[in-house]
């Protein structure tokens, strides 16, 4: 029940975007590049094998990205504090930071290796390495006597996604020049199928695969207590299947080195000296500001549901298999909501959409309070708990990607041509940002605002000493306010606060001339 396109994060909002750049390269620098009107009429021949590859390469991103993603609801059966998975948020974060080293990637390379190889070959060892130490350590990290090792398992998870981030500047750079210009607009689609792909293996295949329950109840005749796979032998799988293929690619792929771009003969300096510029435009502050401010309104329901719904009693395997049918709906909304943000206004989608976005804060709670209830009442869930909250998560989908969709079109509606990828790179990294330190934020919050009483004396029971405690004396540890529920309405009353005020500066930036958004 988390906010994947924002957590993939934070990575899916870049792909519209990606596309519309993609367009603009297509319809400028591109044109030079191509001969004859016959040249420019897109054909997949001669670019089947590289579209393989560009779906493979992001499939391995998305697989260390599920790992990551799997990794808090793990964490949730081992009675992890919600402090604790804030914490643990940062490793999501070098996806939305990643501007600030992808200039030194597209910059450094050492060019008879080729430009994209020279980072994406060491990095995708390093993955798999990674993901070999990380097989034999996640046991004791786990497990250890005195509870799961934060510090620890975050700072190992940050720096695996620092290398995914990385991998990503130097596949979708790759990307460009991998296919034909005429073809290039197939880089978004494998950019999004591929990622989806590879974190629904990584995440859901995993979580449902690691699960006992789902192993006794679909594929054993005798009950085992463990799952078909485990948390070590998947992570080690994978590392084995990042060095050979990353050997593959480095002994059998080439670069085409025949294209030119905007950036490509730009120094470190003069690419860091044109993110100031553009930071220094009045209409991207005030919309920087806007970007990340937000989302303030759905954090806790984007980064606690699905953390809250295992701790009211349902099974981690069986919330990771909602995620199937949910995957083509996923896959297919950027398409359909597209046909109506391409228009002068793609804003105004963002804004119709906002209210209803920030309605599921008390949809989302709701189905956690009855969640409980089934749960204390019968102990199991019905078929038609999960329908229901199918349905309730698809139409979350829907007003999510509306937003989405909206601002990556807007993105590239007001980006500067001359600086086209910079510019756009930059408005997705204070997007994604954006959506990140409210999560964190939100997650910290959640024990603060929690009230406990041990029903033996009356007094609280917030932390582990407290509650062994209460249950020395012959009580339990009762809830008496949830802080997601106190949470859930700061959020949505911050939220609508926020639109009223944001409708009316959205509408002005929308309206203001493209002179407003050009660096000179």
């Amino acid at each position: 029940m988390s906010n994947q396109p924002a957590n993939r994060a934070h990575k899916r909002p870049k792909n519209k975007a990606q596309t519309e750049e993609k367009k603009f390269f297509a319809g400028s620098d591109r044109e030079q590049l191509l001969g004859s009107d016959e040249e420019k009429k897109s054909t997949l021949s001669g670019d089947y094998l590289n579209i393989c590859v560009l779906l493979f390469l992001y499939i391995l991103q998305g697989i260390p990205l599920g790992l990551i993603g799997s990794v808090p609801f793990i964490l949730s059966n081992r009675g992890v504090s919600y402090s604790q998975q804030a914490v643990f948020s940062f490793v999501t974060w070098p996806f939305s930071v990643k501007l600030l080293w992808a200039p030194v990637v597209d910059s450094l390379y050492w060019e008879r290796f080729g430009r994209r190889k020279s980072w994406l070959v060491p990095v995708q060892y390093l993955i798999g390495i990674f993901l070999i130490l990380i097989s034999f350590n996640i046991e004791n990290l786990l497990n250890s006597s005195a509870g799961p090792q934060m510090t620890v398992l975050t700072v190992m998870f940050f720096a695996l996604n620092f290398l995914a981030a990385t991998q990503d500047i130097a596949v979708d750079g790759w990307a460009l020049t991998m296919l034909k210009p005429t073809n290039v607009g197939y880089a978004s689609t494998c950019n999004s199928v591929g990622q989806t792909a590879g974190y629904f293996l990584g995440n859901a295949v995993f979580l449902t695969l690691e699960s006992a329950d789902f192993a006794n109840s679909y594929f054993r005749s005798t009950p085992q207590p463990y799952g078909m796979v485990d948390l070590p032998g998947f992570f080690y799988f994978w590392g084995i299947v990042f060095l050979i293929t990353t050997t593959l690619v480095m002994l059998f792929k080439h670069e085409s080195t025949g294209k030119s771009f905007e950036n490509d003969n730009m120094t470190i300096r003069q690419t860091y000296s044109k993110l100031v510029d553009i930071f220094n435009l009045p209409a991207i502050r005030r919309f920087a500001f806007i970007l990340l401010t937000c989302k303030i309104g759905f954090a806790v329901t984007d980064s606690a549901t699905g953390l809250k719904l295992i701790e009211a009693g349902v099974h981690k395997e069986n919330l990771a298999l909602l995620a199937i049918p949910l995957v083509p709906l996923q896959i297919l909304l950027p398409w359909i909501i597209s046909r109506y943000t391409n228009g002068p206004r793609p804003l105004d989608v963002f804004i119709k959409a906002y209210p209803y976005r920030l309605s599921f804060g008390v949809v989302f709670a709701l189905i956690l309070w009855w969640t409980r209830y089934l749960h204390a009442t019968s102990g199991t869930f019905p078929q038609y708990y999960y329908l229901v909250i199918i349905f309730f998560y698809g139409l979350h989908q829907i007003t999510l990607y509306s937003m989405f969709v909206a601002v990556t079109a807007f993105h590239a509606k007001v980006s500067d041509p001359t600086i086209g990828g910079t510019y756009m790179t930059f408005l997705n990294t204070i997007c994604n940002l954006g959506g990140n330190w409210p999560a964190t934020v939100s997650l910290w919050f959640i024990d603060r605002l929690t009230f406990t009483s041990c029903s033996a004396d009356g007094t609280s029971c917030a932390v582990n000493s407290e509650t062994d405690a209460c249950k020395a004396n012959g009580g339990t540890c009762n809830v008496t306010i949830d802080g997601y529920n106190l949470e859930a309405i700061i959020c949505i009353t911050i939220g609508f606060a926020w639109y009223f005020w944001g409708r009316r500066q959205l509408t002005l930036l929308q309206n203001k001339p493209s002179s407003a958004w050009k660096c000179s």
